[in-house]
């Protein structure tokens, strides 16, 4: 059965509570001394099934909402998830200073369907009712309730006159309101806690979007506690789920009534993240006073509420009336998505000052310059989806957006920001590395920054085969994730080379000049002619005419050639005389298939410094093996 939320809204006294419980049966003031006071002082519920003349049956859920003015932030808290709205004059009064309020509020909140009730048609005569009609229709014009598209209906809570009326218009408008989506997010903001024996702690709310059911783990937040529903009612009823529309009760195991609270919101867990600063475009109301930069204001967003400093983007003064971007610095953190509708009050006396839409609630740990703030805004504000995502992955330039990240900033899931990816991959305007999205013309940068930086290794390191991939990682801006991802794309595309850990440019490598290349070939031959009777290697370096250091970075290029082999600190062998020596030791296995250390030496003619390191490097190469204080030749 669809669901639809329908709130009342208008001046206390006007028979809001009167009306629910005579469409109803059910009295939605619930508290002992509202009942004593006979005045609504938190929101109540009550709920009745409607089928419209063409269509499926309707489950109406009232939110009934407080009308003194004292109360408003009760109502606030009611009215954040309604699909349409009940405006309720007393035919008696007419329109009051809070019928205008909640108005005002429905209207920044962009409600879009509603229907004007005269309520207690009974106390006056027809021509005073036809005088008060008329002052509500003029008073609704040009909005949402306007009598071209919504009915005026007169009505009387004690003798039923008109609510059969009612009930048929209220049927139509339900069935007109679009079905929510069920496979979106679920999110429910707690309008109440409290323990039911037997049970423990329950929550209610409206279940304004997805879907919740029995045994699933959901996180309160702002606090991020994980927790399980046991159970889950619907109007009053047990169900297996709640889907978005529907009054919801969830019990919540393992948790103090003390730990949750009113202005709460529930969503699955380890996905979104509560935060304190919310970019958003806001409207005043023509009757508010003039809104100053860096204002203090009282923020409501379904049942939250809090202070927020407001920092204007494109001036310096919003005007009764006006319209603006601003970014919202909150005294406490709130979980909203982009396209959340909220209200703004003064500050003090608290009064409604308007509302605004939420455009961005996650900004990234990079720093973002104030000049970017409202071109961001600007672009977003009336962007696709698409367009949108494209915009929040542009902001975090280098660094890229990761999708984790997208769905904490968008409130989509993750299904949702791939299908949009894939829409923005396909027209080349990001690349995707892994789970992290990186705009096309950002990904150029880096790939640029990486060549760049290893074409600055080869102009100071000429004599280096290339550079270690984690120096090049330390010059580059951007996530480990996009790093490997942009080495393995440069690498297939040939634009690096690679050999184990070093990074090259095609070509590239070691590069001598004349009077290097003459010290290398100093060196190679003075290794080549000494055979196994080589000199030490500080004494060949200090006979070069180059700085000590080129000449350690020439010999560095020669052991990485394998022209040189070092086989202790300062013993250092052309490959040419170990290659010779290898070919004798062999050579001599059919007459002396093993010997000494002292037949070593005597054979080769060299000293016990030369022999020890030579005769580990042929076990190292098996062309012998150790047995006691001989070799065997294998």
């Amino acid at each position: 059965m669809k669901a639809v939320i329908v709130g009342t809204a208008g001046h206390i006294d006007h028979g809001k509570s009167a009306l629910v419980r005579a469409l109803t049966g059910t009295d939605p003031d619930r508290l002992e001394e509202e009942k004593r006071r006979g005045i609504t002082i938190d929101i109540g519920f009550a709920n009745l099934d409607l089928t419209p003349p063409e269509g499926e049956p309707v489950r109406i859920g009232f939110v009934d909402v407080p009308g003194h003015e004292h109360f408003v932030r009760n109502m606030l808290a009611g009215v954040g998830g309604i699909d349409l709205v009940l405006l309720i004059v007393a035919a008696d009064e007419s329109v009051k200073p809070q019928t205008r309020e909640h108005f005002d509020i429905c209207r920044m909140l962009s409600v879009q369907r509603g229907i004007t009730v005269i309520t207690k048609s009974d106390l006056v005569d027809p021509e005073t009712l036809e005088v008060v009609t008329l002052e509500v229709a003029e008073f609704v014009r040009g909005s949402f309730l306007d009598l071209a598209t919504s009915p005026i209906i007169p009505v009387s809570s004690r003798t039923g006159e008109g609510l059969d009326r009612l009930k048929v218009e209220l049927a139509r408008l339900a069935a007109e309101v679009p079905a929510k989506d069920p496979t979106a997010v679920f999110r429910l903001p707690i309008d109440r806690v409290f323990t039911m024996k037997g049970f423990g702690t329950v929550v209610t709310g409206t279940l304004i979007s997805g879907t919740v059911r029995k045994e699933q783990e959901v996180e309160a937040h702002p606090v991020g506690k994980r927790l399980r529903v046991r159970n889950v009612q619907v109007h009053g009823r047990s169900a297996d789920e709640a889907i978005a529309g529907q009054r919801t009760a969830l019990n919540l195991p393992g948790v103090e009534t003390t730990e949750l609270a009113r202005g709460m919101m529930l969503t699955p867990p380890q996905m979104f993240a509560a935060v304190v600063a919310l970019g958003a475009h806001i409207e005043l109301l023509p009757s508010a006073k003039p809104l100053r930069q860096n204002a203090r204001v009282h923020l409501h967003a379904f049942t939250a509420e809090t202070i927020a400093r407001v920092m204007l983007l494109n001036q310096r003064q919003l005007a009764p009336g006006a319209s603006g971007f601003a970014r919202l610095k909150l005294d406490r953190p709130v979980l909203l998505f982009p396209g959340d509708r909220f209200i703004i009050r003064q500050y003090s006396p608290v009064i409604t000052m308007g509302g605004g839409r939420v455009l961005d609630a996650g900004e990234p740990r990079i720093r973002i310059e104030r000049r970017e703030r409202l071109p961001f805004l600007e672009a977003i504000a009336k962007a696709s989806p698409a367009e949108a995502l494209l915009a929040r992955i542009n902001r975090r330039q280098s660094f890229g957006l990761s999708v984790r990240d997208a769905v904490a900033e968008t409130g989509w899931l993750p299904a949702r920001v791939q299908q949009l990816a894939a829409e923005l991959k396909h027209k080349g305007l990001i690349a995707g590395f892994g789970n992290l999205l990186i705009a096309s013309h950002w990904l150029e940068r880096v790939c640029r920054d990486v060549l760049a930086s290893v074409d600055w290794f080869h102009e100071d390191h000429p004599l280096s085969q290339g550079v270690n991939k984690e120096q090049v990682r330390e010059h580059v801006l951007g996530s480990d994730e996009l790093f490997e991802g942009v080495i393995a794309s440069l690498l297939r595309e040939r634009k690096l080379e690679t050999d184990g850990e070093l990074l090259r440019l095609p070509g590239r490598g070691v590069v001598l000049a004349d009077k290097d290349a003459e010290s290398k070939s100093q060196i190679e031959q003075a290794f080549a002619r000494a055979g196994l009777k080589v000199p030490l290697l500080k004494d060949v370096l200090a006979s070069l005419p180059v700085d000590h250091s080129r000449a350690q970075k020439i010999v560095t290029l020669l052991l990485r050639d394998r022209v040189l082999v070092k086989l202790a600190d300062d013993l250092v062998f052309h490959r040419d005389a170990l290659d010779a020596l290898r070919r004798q030791v062999i050579a001599g296995k059919a007459k002396t298939p093993k010997f000494s250390v002292p037949q070593f030496k005597d054979l080769f003619g060299i000293t016990r410094k030369y022999a020890i390191p030579l005769l580990e490097y042929l076990d190292r190469e098996r062309v012998t093996r150790r047995v006691g204080d001989e070799r065997l030749i294998l």
